[in-house]
């Protein structure tokens, strides 16, 4: 059986962290869901971690349908959310609608993420009503960067911060399980978290929230263009992939690989028969 929307909500009562992680392909979404993480995350920041887009924006929704497959047939246990790409939401309700049923119906998510508070709040509350549960993304949130002019840290001022709050409140009123909250000032996080009866997710946002996400690649050391400060890496991998390709190399050139143990055998005599022909 799969995690529920309902057993995330009861860890937050609970007052029992959350984790969550991104997971974009069969083979890594095997391992999280077998390490016992109950969220995965199929997010758009694919487009940059493995598509090497410069932002999250260009990423489509196909694109987004076919990793969250992969991810699905890899799991058994963990609650799959799909993140509905940029514009994908944002036209009208019907298209949301249309989209977040893709998820569910083509990519076999059981849960979508969207980005937005207040200005998004009837949209997810018509996918709710619709069946399909919604978590929330406020905070920096990476499909506006350009509006926000970078990827800043959001809540530094009382307008804005009163304003996260009321994107929470919004998104909370509107229906949805729980919200992300990234890049938001640890103080602020905290105090969404006691304000909400939803769980916050927290990416960038401080020990307070009721769980943590974060980037796969980014916790494993696999992306290698720059390392966000929020970002720790409980692995480096990249060096030992490289180290790892540098012996493949190496051994292919000095005729060590393969070896006889790599390699498969025939009868004789008919290797023989053959020879004569």
């Amino acid at each position: 059986m799969r995690v529920t929307i309902s057993e995330i909500k009861e860890m937050k009562a609970k007052k029992e962290k959350i984790v969550m992680l991104t997971s974009y392909d069969y083979s890594t979404a095997k391992l999280v869901d077998e390490a016992g993480i109950p969220l995965i995350l199929v997010g758009d920041s694919l487009g940059m971690v493995l598509l090497g887009y410069e932002s999250t924006i260009p990423v489509t929704m196909d694109e987004m349908i076919h990793h969250t497959k992969a991810v699905v047939r890899g799991t058994k246990k963990a609650l799959v959310i799909g993140d509905m790409p940029f514009m994908t939401y944002h036209t009208n309700i019907s298209d949301a609608l249309r989209n977040a049923a893709r998820f569910i119906q083509e990519g076999g998510a059981q849960a979508v993420k969207l980005e937005g508070g207040v200005t998004v709040a009837e949209t997810v509350k018509r996918i709710v009503e619709c069946g399909i549960p919604v978590m929330g993304h406020i905070g920096l949130t990476p499909q506006s960067i350009h509006q926000l002019g970078g990827y800043k840290v959001q809540g530094k001022t009382p307008e804005i911060a009163e304003q996260l709050l009321k994107d929470a409140r919004a998104l909370e009123q509107a229906g949805a399980f729980a919200v992300v909250l990234e890049l938001v000032p640890a103080p602020l996080s905290n105090l969404i978290t006691q304000k909400l009866s939803i769980p916050t997710i927290g990416i960038g946002a401080g020990p307070d929230c009721d769980g943590q996400v974060q980037v796969i690649p980014d916790l494993l050391g696999l992306f290698s263009d720059f390392v966000p400060k929020h970002a720790k890496q409980y692995a480096k991998l990249a060096g030992l992939i490289r180290a790892a390709l540098a012996d493949y190399i190496a051994e292919v050139k000095a005729g060590k690989f393969p070896t006889a143990e790599h390699s498969s055998t025939m009868d004789e005599s008919l290797l023989e028969e053959l020879a004569r022909t």
